[in-house]
C-alpha cells in the first residue's frame, strides 16, 4: 500500500491510499477517515459508495460526512467506483466503463479482465482494511449515492449479517427496468437477464429484504428521477413491511448539495445501529 495523502480532519485523519488489487488486476485508490477514537482502539465503519463518473474523492470532499462521523466516533471508507489505468477497458459514454463499475463482477469481454467491483468491495477491500487499520469489522454499515446507492442496497441485502444498517441517497432502485441498468448489465453480465436479478434492489427487497433498518432519501426535483425509479423500491418495501424510512425531499435534485443537506441524518441513523449492543 502507498499512502498518497493524510490530512488532519475534525480531530481525526483523512487518508487517501493506493494499493494493488488482485480482484481488479490494477491499482485501486480509496479514502479512509479515522476519527480520534481510532488512536485508542478499533472503531465502527461506515462505507460510502459513490455514483456514476465519481472517484473515491467526490464524497470524501463534498458530502461533509467527516464532521458527523467524528462526532459519532466512526470511520468512513470511500472506495473508487471502478478500476482505473491505461490497460483498463473504457467507453466514450459517461455511464459505462471507468467511473461506472455498477458494483458488479463483469463476465463479458472486454470488461471481465478488470471490472470486479463486487468482489473488490465485498471481499478484497474489507480484508485489507481489517488487516491494516484499527477498525471494528463486526460493526459495519453502508450507504451510497445513485449508482452507489444501488450498490449499497444490493450488497446489504446479499450479505446478511454483514451490515447493521443501510441507507441510500437517490439510488438507482430498479436497474433491470431502467436505461441505467439495462445498458450496463447487458455489457457487463451479458444478455441473460436472470443474471441481473441479484443486482436489483427492488427485486432483492421483494425476495429477501434487509435484516436491519433502511433509510432512503430521494429529491423530488431530481433530474434523473425517471431513471432511478424510486416508486418501485418504495412499493417493494411497503409490501414486505420492511423496517425502514423512505423520504421524498421536496425541491432537492441529484447533486451533492442534496447529499450534504441530509448527511447528518444518515450518519446519525447508522451510528445508532453501529453502537447498539
Amino acid at each position: 500500500m502507498e499512502t498518497l495523502s493524510s490530512n488532519a480532519c475534525f480531530g481525526g485523519v483523512q487518508h487517501v491510499i493506493k494499493h494493488a488489487s488482485p480482484a481488479c488486476d490494477c491499482d485501486m485508490t480509496f479514502g479512509l477517515f479515522l476519527p480520534a477514537e481510532a488512536q485508542e482502539g478499533p472503531v465502527p465503519v461506515l462505507w460510502f459508495l459513490s455514483g456514476l463518473t465519481c472517484t473515491h474523492e467526490n464524497a470524501m470532499v463534498k458530502a461533509g460526512a467527516q464532521a458527523w462521523a467524528a462526532e459519532q466516533g466512526i470511520a468512513l471508507v470511500f472506495p473508487d467506483t471502478s478500476p482505473r489505468g491505461d490497460g483498463v477497458a473504457d467507453d466514450e459514454a459517461f455511464d459505462l466503463g471507468k467511473g461506472a463499475g455498477f458494483y458488479v463482477d463483469a463476465t463479458q469481454d472486454p470488461w471481465a479482465a478488470h471490472f470486479a467491483m463486487w468482489t473488490y468491495v465485498s471481499d478484497e477491500l474489507p480484508a485489507l482494511l481489517a488487516e491494516h487499520f484499527p477498525l471494528d469489522m463486526d460493526r459495519q454499515s453502508i450507504t451510497g449515492h445513485s449508482m452507489g446507492g444501488h450498490g449499497a442496497l444490493t450488497l446489504a441485502m446479499s450479505l446478511p449479517g454483514r451490515f447493521r444498517s443501510v441507507s441510500a441517497f437517490a439510488p438507482i432502485a430498479n436497474p433491470t427496468e431502467s436505461d441505467w441498468g439495462e445498458k450496463q448489465f447487458t455489457a457487463y453480465l451479458g444478455e441473460d437477464r436472470s443474471t441481473w436479478q441479484a443486482h436489483d434492489a427492488t427485486l432483492l427487497m421483494a425476495e429477501k429484504g434487509f435484516d436491519g433498518p433502511v433509510l432512503i432519501d430521494q429529491g423530488t426535483d431530481d433530474q434523473f428521477l425517471h431513471l432511478l425509479m424510486p416508486e418501485a423500491l418504495s412499493a417493494a418495501m411497503a409490501k414486505r413491511r420492511q423496517q425502514g424510512i423512505f423520504r421524498m425531499q421536496p425541491g432537492y435534485d441529484h447533486s451533492y448539495f442534496f447529499i450534504s443537506t441530509f448527511m447528518e441524518d444518515h450518519v446519525t441513523f447508522h451510528a445508532e445501529a453501529l453502537w447498539s449492543a
